[in-house]
């Protein structure tokens, strides 16, 4: 990819950070929008390599703010759309804030792109929006289904983009990253909530529903995922999905990091954290050939010993000192 001048909203989040440093490394001129907050931080960003950090432009907003959006793209060349709201038990208490952040956030970036006629946008979707797989591996033309507030919203926010490049030709690619793992991650994320408890002592690790299976993207396949689906020309008007075609239950998973982290664990279902039933997406995997085919994207870290390397990885990272004091092990984030 040529240097052009870039924004990346979410930057302050866990893929947005990564996919941030991963860009100015690349030599581009990246702007980074991030959350406006009362104490000058600016999320993950704030612990990125200071180099890196020397040469991002930061814009504190907030995505359902029209005007605000619309200054953070002028001039770009591309835009990376990562800003959102991502906790699905959240998205049961607070449904209204997930359209507003998710919807409404989506639509002011569209119509930015459209306005100043942006060469690219590359729209952040999810996996969880196809629901319980129907059929498995899950392709690009897998059923939608709204399984959740979350999952509703990211839906809308799909299909609005999808009808801008519909109706006005507006560039827009999307990428449907399957579960991606790594350094920086929340504990509203399984495999952090397994390595802090495991890491802080806790031998009885507290998850929800065990059974449930999940193809894990290592973060360094996810961005190398958004870098591709930049590039291409092929991906605008496309969905592409971005997974390893490997899954894993969760109570699996469990004892692989028990088995990274060289301890012996026990596991227990906590009601707390089920989702309601109707609600659990039961199986995941991804079905990657199209991301093959049209933007020459394959995992680095696919199948078993993939995912060992990634969590071993994931596990060096959280029980560093300085990383690991920044996590709680006794609550559960909601």
């Amino acid at each position: 990819m040529s240097a052009k001048t870039i924004l990346v909203t979410g930057s302050d989040g866990f893929i947005g950070s990564h996919l941030t440093e991963a860009l100015v490394r690349l030599g581009h001129a990246v702007r980074a929008f991030v959350y406006y907050n009362a104490y000058n931080s600016s999320g993950w960003l704030d612990h990125i390599d200071e180099e890196a950090k020397r040469n991002v432009e930061i814009i504190s907003g907030d995505i359902r703010d029209a005007s605000k959006v619309r200054k953070a793209i002028r001039g770009c060349d591309l835009v990376y759309h990562l800003a959102a709201l991502i906790g699905i038990p959240y998205s049961y208490e607070s449904p209204e804030s997930y359209v507003q952040t998710n919807v409404i956030g989506t639509l002011n970036v569209l119509e930015a792109v459209r306005d100043f006629s942006v060469g690219k946008l590359v729209h952040t979707s999810t996996s969880e929006v196809y629901g319980t797989a129907r059929f498995v591996p899950i392709t690009e033309d897998h059923p939608l289904q709204a399984q959740s507030p979350y999952s509703a919203s990211k839906i809308a926010a799909d299909q609005i983009a999808i009808a801008f490049h519909n109706s006005f030709l507006t560039p827009v690619a999307i990428i449907r990253p399957f579960n991606t793992y790594g350094p920086r991650q929340s504990t509203r994320a399984v495999i952090p909530t397994i390595i802090v408890q495991i890491a802080k002592g806790i031998r009885r690790i507290r998850l929800g529903a065990l059974h449930p299976t999940r193809d894990l993207n290592y973060i360094r396949d996810t961005v190398r995922g958004f870098l591709a689906v930049g590039e291409s020309e092929r991906s605008i008007g496309e969905v592409v999905n971005i997974g390893t075609q490997f899954e894993v239950s969760i109570g699996e998973l469990v004892h692989l990091v028990a088995g990274v982290m060289e301890v012996s664990v026990a596991v227990e279902s906590d009601p707390l954290r089920l989702r309601p039933a109707a609600s659990e997406v039961e199986r995941l995997l991804a079905d990657n050939s199209k991301a093959a085919r049209l933007v020459d994207w394959r995992p680095e870290y696919g199948g078993l010993d993939g995912l060992r390397r990634g969590l071993t990885e994931t596990v060096e990272w959280f029980c560093r000192k300085e990383n690991l004091r920044m996590y709680k092990a006794e609550a559960y984030t909601v």
